[in-house]
């Protein structure tokens, strides 16, 4: 027993566990530690796979990692890290003993010694965390990987619990779909069990959230305009024209009445809710919001995938800034694949987005399309992943589901 679970934890990024209490068991790690951390590329990217967080393998990987974790909590789980200063590759700081400590505990560190010096060592275990919890990749230990690494134990292990429910309620998708998993502002599209593309995603900011849903994308527009939603024009463009009153013309933003005759700016009371009785649609372009694509599928919550003209947002370790839609990275190769079937290459894609021309495809082949909310999951690999519950989802007494109803309890379709 002790043998597969040491080789499972000495591959996996999950937590060290009872390795030091004897010699024999101490060897079998150090024999391991030798064949698989050298202190080169492949210690950094161990988290890159083709396998989607719903495969047959996520459900006994997920119950692994609890016996994991459940033994981790039991023993006093991991140490903190003081947060009081930044720490990088080449420094020597107090602050790096309880750092190397804190990364042997989870995994991510084989080798112990080296005392308060950040070397190469540290630094590639330093990105192989922060590669696990969705942050910037960079070997630099700030603040957000400071706040990741100071989370209890017990608050991973409880994510982990909520999290094997849900995965277990959405059972195995059909062969073709795509997957937004919110709290990781992430999307798989998955084609016969393996991971064809992955892309960064904008999500739902915490007061506008992405919803939970399953549907499926039958249309893309192309170069589409973009009809502002009464909660934005409400919340977001009566205030920006009261400070620029410019500000729809900048953006190529028209008004109409009910009647469909366009408007002037100088006809509307912005002092007033007036202008949530007009419809406000925003002419294609460089500056459209919904960048050069829009992705449909029917929903009860007007919401879609599209492109963005802000490609800086999709950097940021924090992408939780729409208002309830999804912006896609990347978004060509996405559709690429979603019109296969259409007729549509890379190269057609490009070649319809440069012409300018307002065009809409039914989808021939129409991919299922999943919104869920997974803060923890491992697929097999052995590589325990963690985001942050941004919608708070994961408390104590939520462990049921969260899910619209239609996923409660009802595995997907095969």
């Amino acid at each position: 027993m002790f043998a597969r679970l040491a080789l499972f934890v000495a591959v996996a990024g999950l937590p060290a566990i009872a390795s030091a209490q004897n010699t024999d068991k101490g060897a079998l790690r150090q024999s391991e530690w030798q064949q698989s951390f050298d202190g080169g590329e492949t210690s950094t990217r161990p988290v890159l796979t083709t396998t989607p967080i719903l495969s047959e393998q996520t459900v006994p990987a997920m119950e692994q990692a609890i016996f994991v974790y459940q033994d981790l909590v039991s023993r006093g789980g991991w140490g903190g890290v003081p947060s009081d200063t930044q720490l990088k590759l080449g420094m020597q700081h107090a602050n790096v003993t309880p750092l190397r400590r804190r990364l042997v505990a989870s995994g991510d560190l084989r080798q112990t010694g080296g005392g308060d010096a950040f070397d190469s060592y540290v630094k590639d275990a330093v990105m192989r965390f922060q590669e696990r919890h969705g942050l910037p990749a960079d070997g630099v230990v700030g603040d957000g990987t400071l706040k990741a690494l100071n989370v209890p134990a017990e608050t991973r292990l409880n994510q982990l619990i909520v999290n094997l429910e849900r995965i277990k309620a959405l059972g195995i998708p059909a062969t073709r779909y795509i997957l937004v998993n919110v709290p990781g502002a992430q999307m798989e599209a998955v084609e016969a069990g393996q991971v064809v593309s992955r892309h960064t995603a904008v999500v739902g900011k915490v007061d506008r959230q992405t919803p939970l849903l399953s549907s499926k994308i039958h249309q893309i527009n192309f170069n589409p305009f973009w009809t502002v939603p009464k909660s934005i024009i409400r919340k977001d463009l009566i205030p920006k024209m009261q400070k620029q009153p410019d500000y729809l013309a900048k953006n190529r933003i028209r008004i109409y009445n009910q009647a469909g005759d366009e408007l002037q700016p100088e006809q509307v009371d912005w002092t007033t809710d007036e202008a949530v009785d007009y419809m406000f649609r925003q002419d294609p372009g460089d500056q459209n919001s919904l960048g050069s694509i829009r992705m449909n599928f029917h929903n009860p919550h007007a919401v879609f995938l599209h492109d963005t003209p802000s490609k800086g947002l999709f950097g940021s370790d924090y992408r939780f800034e729409s208002s309830g839609c999804v912006r896609v990275h990347n978004v060509r190769e996405l559709v690429s694949w979603i019109l296969r079937d259409n007729g549509y290459n890379r190269a057609e894609v490009d070649r319809t987005i440069r012409s300018g021309e307002r065009l809409d495809v039914e989808v021939q082949d129409m991919p299922e399309l999943y919104t869920a909310y997974f803060t923890a999951w491992t697929t097999g690999n052995g590589v325990v992943h963690f985001r942050n519950d941004i919608y708070n989802y994961d408390s104590i007494g939520t462990v049921a589901l969260n899910q619209p109803e239609e996923l409660i309890g009802s595995p997907i379709p095969q």
